[in-house]
Parts: structure tokens; C-alpha cells; sequence
């Protein structure tokens, strides 16, 4: 009873603040402001619901503040992204799409709202957790700190790549990048294993696992990877062509035949 009634205060709580980012996309003509909203909503309610569980203390107080880290590095790269460099390819190519109907990103905003509670059910999990195991919870520690260190290097990574004139109409294939295609998105999908350990012991320790299902079919064939590589062959062709045949798609492994004049 109180994980529902913690995901429901969650969904209107992200409900109202797509409608603020809806708005504000409506002003400025970019719509990347979504995927701030999205992962800071993730992040209150990782706090919102450790704070309303009814499991023991070490796994909801490990919750709050490996959830609420993971979204506040998040939120504020994806935030300077957005004030850098205006609205995002993929959010571009959209807008020529539907052009000026409003009501369609309004549903788009009012969508990402819905979906927050969805990627809070691993949260909700934890929080139930009546055990505190020392072991488990620092392995779900390690696996979520190591995620999300991993996570921050890639980026770090492509915006100094980005950010060099000479880069312009290239892919990167520097640290992470020549080992995977998306090595962001691996390290985000792996980040969810470390709620699974967290709520080892919880009565709801399904809905764990949920975490990292729902990431990777979105990741692997939904908003991730299929919107990213497109908007890469639209902006990159020929030279991400070669990237794909080259370089494994998500999993990290030794490029198929290294080329170090694109290192």
C-alpha cells in the first residue's frame, strides 16, 4: 500500500512537472528539457519513496542517496547540454515531423510522466526491504557508484570530442567509444543491477529486476539506440557507418579491425 501510494504522489508530481517542461519547450523550441525532467523525477522519487517505505533503514537510506547521486549527475550534464547546444537532433527531426502541433508533445511530455513510476518500481523495491544485509548492500553500492562513474567518463569523453572543432561531422571512437557505440547506455542499463542487490530480502524483489528489463527493451529497441543511430546517420553518414561496422553496439568488446587515423 504505501509503494502505490508513493508511485502515485510520483506520477503526479512528474505529471506536473511535464507540463512545466511542455511549456517551456513551447517557448524555446527545444524539447531535450524532457529528458532532464525525466531523470531529476527518477531521482526525487528514489528520496520520495526510501523516505515512505516500510523496509529497514540501511536499504532505504543507500537508496535515497545512490538514486538521488545517479539523477543529479544526470540531470545537470543532460541541463548543460541543453543551454550549450540547443534542442537535440533527434527532438529536431521530430519537430520537422509534426511541426507546429503542440498537443502531439504534450503527449510526448505527458508519456515520460507516466513512464517515471514505471522506472521507479526497482525503488519501490528496496524500500520494502525488511533486511539489511551488509554484503548486498554493498555490492548494490559498488555495482551503482561503478555505473555511474562509467557513465560520467563516457560522456565527459564524447563532450571533449564534441567540443573540438576539428571533430565536426565525425564519430568518436576515443576511450569508451571505440569499444561501444553507446557505452553511455551500457553503463545506465548496468547502473539498475545494483537496485536488484539492494532489495535482496524485500518481499517486492521482482519488481527489482524490472529496472533492468525495462531499461534495456527501451535502450536496446525503443528510444535508445534506434533514435541515436538514426540521427547519427542522418548528421554523420558514411564515417558512422563505418563506426557500426566496426564497433559493437552496446556491449564493450575490441573493435573488428582498428583504424588509428579515426583514434
Amino acid at each position: 500500500m504505501r509503494a502505490a501510494f508513493g508511485l502515485a504522489v510520483l506520477w503526479l508530481l512528474a505529471a506536473a512537472a511535464m507540463w512545466g517542461g511542455w511549456q517551456w519547450q513551447r517557448r524555446r523550441a527545444n524539447a531535450g528539457i524532457v529528458d532532464v525532467i525525466w531523470a531529476a523525477a527518477l531521482g526525487a522519487g528514489a528520496v520520495l519513496l526510501a523516505a515512505a517505505g516500510g523496509g529497514a533503514r540501511a536499504p532505504r537510506v543507500v537508496l535515497a542517496a545512490l538514486g538521488g547521486a545517479w539523477s543529479a549527475r544526470l540531470a545537470s550534464h543532460l541541463w548543460a547540454r541543453v543551454k550549450r547546444e540547443g534542442e537535440d537532433g533527434r527532438y529536431r527531426h521530430l519537430r520537422s515531423l509534426w511541426g507546429g502541433k503542440q498537443w502531439r508533445w504534450l503527449a510526448f511530455f505527458q508519456l515520460q510522466a507516466l513512464l517515471v513510476p514505471v522506472f521507479a518500481l526497482p525503488y519501490a523495491a528496496v524500500a520494502a526491504n525488511p533486511r539489511s544485509s551488509p554484503p548486498w548492500l554493498a555490492a548494490g553500492a559498488a555495482l551503482c557508484l561503478l555505473s555511474v562513474a562509467g557513465e560520467a567518463g563516457a560522456d565527459a569523453q564524447l563532450a571533449r570530442f564534441r567540443a573540438d572543432p576539428a571533430s565536426r561531422g565525425r564519430t568518436c571512437r576515443r576511450g569508451f567509444w571505440r569499444y561501444s557505440r553507446h557505452p553511455n547506455y551500457f553503463f545506465e542499463w548496468l547502473h539498475w543491477f545494483g537496485y536488484v542487490a539492494l532489495a535482496v530480502g524485500s518481499p517486492l524483489w521482482g519488481l527489482a529486476w524490472l529496472g533492468p528489463l525495462t531499461m534495456w527493451l527501451f535502450l536496446r529497441f525503443l528510444s535508445g539506440v534506434p533514435w541515436s543511430e538514426a540521427q547519427a546517420l542522418r548528421s554523420r553518414g558514411e564515417d558512422y557507418r563505418d563506426y557500426q561496422r566496426r564497433t559493437p553496439m552496446l556491449f564493450p568488446w575490441f573493435p573488428r579491425h582498428s583504424d588509428p587515423k579515426r583514434s
